[in-house]
């Protein structure tokens, strides 16, 4: 088993009609299994994206730069973020493989420190917009392309950019064809949010150093769970969207924080937020997502989730964190008030905290799941980001919307465009 699931204050009686209309999905995936006509984001291999030709491409990378920039916003960074943290370098990082940078929030000031800092002659920039037409990718790629062009004079374009769009007519393919940068397919039926087992999300990995193939089969071992299952309570993605579910639509809980306890989930808990909030919330429906971290979190947010409003659905994820870490020295803490620490770990008390947490807000009569996995390494967490990405589709399957579009995130993307072309006639 990949990872364990409790839930807690919550009744599976309760849950009733819930757990079966979530089960449907399952069943339906399980249909389209025997039929091989499973969803691309849900196949073990995406086709042309095997984790040979991925890993074969990361290597060529390595072997000549010493950064990758990832250019890319929302499920075209978020995703590789999530991998890439896993490795945790900015505490340690390994001089043979490059450092990986993620500049996916649009600012100025940004992109002027980063490519100040940057040796561009050792550097890759890896572009990645599903629709070709991302305004913030664009304006990324052609100012790294100008100071990449104006520092190595005479060096092509192609050597230092990889461009990955879906096959079709886009801003972003034309310009690559136009100055023949290496194109990598974004496979068209799977979007952004739900890339992240794909070339989107692998590529980045591999560039880390991790084992790829290791994050693939935990994701297929949880899949395959699920749909060889025969009820509902057999698959752990169905009772937390129904648990969720339930909580929202009998007792009003529209809050769904999720709060790791491991700085390497931190971006894990950023990647589900678009996840759920781009699936679900739809038609006035849905619950809204909020991200928390543990210990640190317990000093700024737990005073609300114990004492204020009961509207909140709580998912902690931690790991068996006892014995490791740093041992604190007795001689150190040996002044009474420490006792309790000398000789422990810091892990020690990471776990403590879980515990603490967990129960301070059972007692204060809060809905809670607890997903617990032995360590954190490739292969639990690919089978995390599987079980929360069934969880979402059938989440959105049990709100009545579509798990697949964002309709109402179109209306801004024009209207920046018209701000756009109306500064451009005001010069």
């Amino acid at each position: 088993m990949v990872y364990t699931q409790r839930l807690i204050n919550t009744e599976l009686p309760a849950l009733g009609q819930c757990l079966a209309s979530a089960y449907e999905v399952i069943e339906l995936l399980q249909d389209k299994a025997g039929n091989k006509t499973l969803p691309n984001y849900l196949k073990p291999l995406a086709p042309g994206q095997s984790v040979e030709e991925i890993q074969n491409y990361a290597d060529e990378i390595i072997a000549k730069s010493s950064d990758v920039v990832v250019l890319g916003t929302g499920g075209s960074s978020l995703g590789a973020q999530a991998l890439v943290s896993l490795k945790e370098k900015r505490f340690n990082h390994n001089h043979h493989m490059p450092r990986i940078h993620f500049p996916d929030n649009l600012g100025p000031y940004t992109m002027d420190a980063l490519l100040a800092e940057l040796d561009l002659s050792r550097t890759h920039f890896l572009v990645i917009s599903k629709s070709g037409n991302t305004a913030e990718t664009l304006a990324q790629l052609m100012a790294c392309m100008a100071a990449y062009r104006d520092l190595n004079a005479g060096q092509s374009l192609s050597e230092a950019f990889t461009i990955i769009v879906q096959p079709g007519n886009s801003t972003l393919r034309r310009l690559a064809n136009r100055w023949r940068l290496p194109i990598l397919d974004h496979d068209a039926e799977i979007g952004g949010r739900y890339s992240i087992l794909s070339n989107v999300g692998l590529l980045p990995a591999a560039l880390a150093g991790l084992d790829v193939a290791a994050v693939r089969e935990g994701a297929n071992s949880v899949l395959q769970d699920a749909l060889q299952s025969k009820e509902a309570c057999e698959v752990p993605a169905v009772l937390g969207a129904a648990a969720i579910y339930h909580t929202e639509q009998k007792n009003g809980g529209n809050i769904n924080v999720m709060m790791p306890y491991d700085c390497r989930l931190e971006m894990f808990a950023r990647w589900h937020q678009q996840l759920w909030a781009e699936s679900v919330g739809k038609q006035s429906k849905g619950t809204t997502p909020v991200r928390a971290l543990g210990p640190v979190d317990q000093h700024s947010q737990l005073q609300l989730y114990l004492d204020g409003p009961n509207d909140k659905y709580y998912t902690f994820i931690s790991s068996d964190t006892g014995g490791a870490g740093p041992v604190i020295d007795a001689m150190l803490a040996s002044d009474p008030s420490l006792g309790y620490m000398a000789g422990r770990t810091v892990g020690d008390l990471v776990a403590a905290e879980v515990r603490a947490t967990i129960e301070a807000l059972t007692n204060h009569g809060r809905p809670i799941r607890h997903l617990k996995i032995k360590e954190l390494d490739e292969r639990r967490l690919g089978g995390l980001i599987m079980h929360f990405i069934l969880e979402t589709v059938i989440g959105a399957h049990l709100y009545g919307v579509n798990a697949f579009d964002q309709p109402a995130v179109e209306e801004g993307k024009k209207l920046t465009l018209q701000y756009m072309e109306w500064g451009r006639r005001q010069l």
